[in-house]
């Protein structure tokens, strides 16, 4: 690796590597325009106080007056924030994604007498209404789950409050953006071949791929450092951010922020303190997976910096952006033509951000809305890991254009619950596939160390982060304040009991600081349960069974809960199969990786 790597521009980046927004809005002018319609038209949502339970029709009214507006918001917003994802440098776009999350907090304050105004009115009338109108039956679901939130809906005084502090809210999750995407410096460190290479948090994953024991310390520490430089900065803004959690709970009357999070989505907390309690009881598979790592390494001592690099020599897996769309199309053949119909339009419409930049947000993500393309952002480098990632991404992607194309517009987005599921079943598919096309020992060996690594990222790790998530926050609802000696003691604690205690890098204690999950409230257990349901349809329709029910689950969006949406298609999430039998998959995998590297 050397200075040859340095980021383009946002300028220099070919177009046919950057997503096209102009379906949403032809530019710029436009999207302002829009802007001042929408904030003219929230004047105009005081006509509808005091209307909503008088009949059906003017129920019905008031209800697609806030759907058409939330509609043409969400485009908005969506527009804004990929412009800004890719260059948040642009104070044009710094300012456009301020603007539009204002007008958010506008938008949520003026609509906020709505839930009160009909829950004011007898349940059995609204029930009536909608019984009499077929128009009005539409929002039965939305419904059921309104009067089922009744205990926890303020008065009207006290929502409109609420909503207009929505802007403040979100300051402590957008400090953190900002210093993790814009602000903050990470220093150059020698490669490989004694090169200045300057670290960034799309190269870190890379270089934490090193087969150079000196080159993965050397990018592990200068990544934790940097952010335990400021650790007490981001112990302010994460403790902040808690602190709304718990006081939004307790303001609506909820057992902590957890009833509050999972409440929405039907989920009970039981199901969140399984999953962690399933994996304590199983957490020797992964001190045996560390064990692995260390006999496959040869060293005398396991660190986290050793958590990361291919545990098999002499296979360079590479695979161009073509390629890997190549790969991936047939790989996901299993899934039907309507499925990679969707696929080839992805790819050929330009609804994929490909390259990395120069002020371009880290990580990948599917974004997008009802009325938009359903986008994907990506800072691609040419190794199995960004395949696996694109796979994951357009999995989301493809649920959401399912979603948006067979539901109405209030059911066209689904549960944070169920967001995972369709991403890491492509996942899953496409390593069976893999798997099925290599002999060689070594590169099978490589694709189930790979396999291994995304059950131990995504259900190990994102079950440790849900752990630690959980821990501040009762620790701050019992008066615990969240300094960063707090938060580096209690995380570099939690990563021995997962870990075992034969790792000692000490500067894992300051990995907290830099995890933008934590600002989620309670979304990263979601990973671990979505990952388990996928290896029980991926299991199944790369098994030859019928992949309909999977395809009718992508199509469901909100016109359920969450729960009974799965067990529609065939996953029951109240019982432990799902996350058993993918513990015993990697038990098993884990197994002949062994045999194939451990001589």
């Amino acid at each position: 690796m050397s200075e040859k790597f340095e980021l383009p521009l946002r300028s220099e980046v070919a177009e046919k590597d950057t997503w096209d927004l102009t379906p949403m809005f032809e530019n710029d002018a436009a999207w302002d325009q829009e802007f001042d319609a929408i904030a003219a038209s929230l004047s105009e949502v005081e006509n509808f106080k005091g209307t909503l339970g008088k009949n059906a029709e003017s129920l019905l009214a008031g209800l697609k007056f806030r759907d058409e507006l939330s509609y043409r918001l969400e485009l908005l917003y969506v527009y804004a924030h990929l412009s800004f994802d890719v260059d948040t440098t642009n104070p044009t776009y710094q300012a456009m994604n301020a603007r539009v999350q204002s007008l958010a907090a506008q938008f949520g304050s003026s609509f906020s007498f709505y839930n009160a105004e009909i829950l004011a009115v007898d349940e059995s009338v609204i029930r009536g209404y909608l019984a009499e109108n077929e128009a009005l039956g539409l929002y039965q679901h939305e419904f059921d789950g309104l009067f089922k939130s009744r205990q926890h809906i303020l008065s009207d005084k006290e929502e409109r409050i609420l909503a207009s502090a929505g802007e403040i809210f979100q300051g402590p999750s957008q400090t953190f953006g900002m210093i993790n995407n814009a602000d903050i410096q990470f220093p150059k460190i020698k490669d490989e071949n004694g090169a200045d290479v300057q670290l960034s948090h799309g190269r870190y994953a890379l270089l934490m791929e090193s087969a150079d024991r000196g080159v993965r310390e050397r990018a592990f520490k200068g990544m934790q450092t940097t952010f335990g430089d400021l650790k007490n900065t981001l112990a302010s803004t994460l403790s902040g951010n808690v602190k709304i959690h718990n006081f939004n709970a307790t303001i609506r009357g909820y057992n902590s922020a957890r009833h509050a999070a999972l409440f929405g989505n039907d989920i009970d907390e039981d199901v969140h303190a399984s999953l962690i309690d399933g994996i304590h009881n199983n957490i020797g598979l992964l001190h045996d997976y560390v064990a692995l790592r260390q006999d496959a390494l040869k060293v005398d001592d396991i660190q986290m910096y050793d958590i990361y690099v291919p545990m098999v020599e002499d296979v360079d897996l590479k695979f161009s952006y073509e390629e890997a769309q190549a790969i991936i199309l047939d790989a996901l053949s299993v899934l039907g033509e309507e499925y990679c119909a969707v696929l080839k339009r992805a790819f050929n419409e330009r609804w994929i951000d490909v390259v990395e930049n120069k002020g371009k947000r880290s990580g990948a993500y599917s974004s997008g809305t009802y009325g938009s393309a359903p986008y994907i952002l990506l800072n691609w480098q040419e190794n199995i890991d960004n395949m696996f990632t694109l796979a994951h991404e357009l999995g989301h992607s493809v649920h959401s254009y399912f979603t948006r194309k067979y539901q109405p517009y209030i059911y066209g987005d689904y549960s944070i619950f169920v967001a995972e599921v369709a991403s890491t079943t492509n996942e899953n598919l496409l390593l069976n596939y893999m798997l099925d096309q290599y002999d060689d020992p070594q590169i099978r060996a490589y694709l189930l160390n790979h396999y291994l690594d995304t059950v131990k990222g995504t259900v190990f790790r994102q079950t440790q982060f849900a752990e630690f998530e959980h821990l501040i926050h009762v620790a701050d609802q019992e008066g615990t304040a969240l300094t960063a000696d707090y938060l580096i003691d209690t995380y570099y604690k939690l990563n021995q009991f997962y870990y075992g205690d034969s790792i000692s890098t000490q500067e894992i204690g300051y990995e907290w600081a830099r995890i933008p999950h934590f600002y989620y409230n309670y979304y990263v257990y979601q990973y671990a349960t979505g990952f388990s349901a996928a290896t029980l349809f991926a299991e199944t329709i790369y098994g030859g069974g019928d992949a309909t029910p999977y395809l009718d689950f992508l199509k469901s969006g909100s016109s359920d809960y969450p729960i009974n949406v799965l067990q529609k298609a065939g996953v029951d999430m109240k019982d432990t199969k799902a996350i058993d039998t993918t513990l015993a998959k990697f038990g098993e995998r884990m197994a002949e990786l062994r045999t194939l590297i451990v001589k």
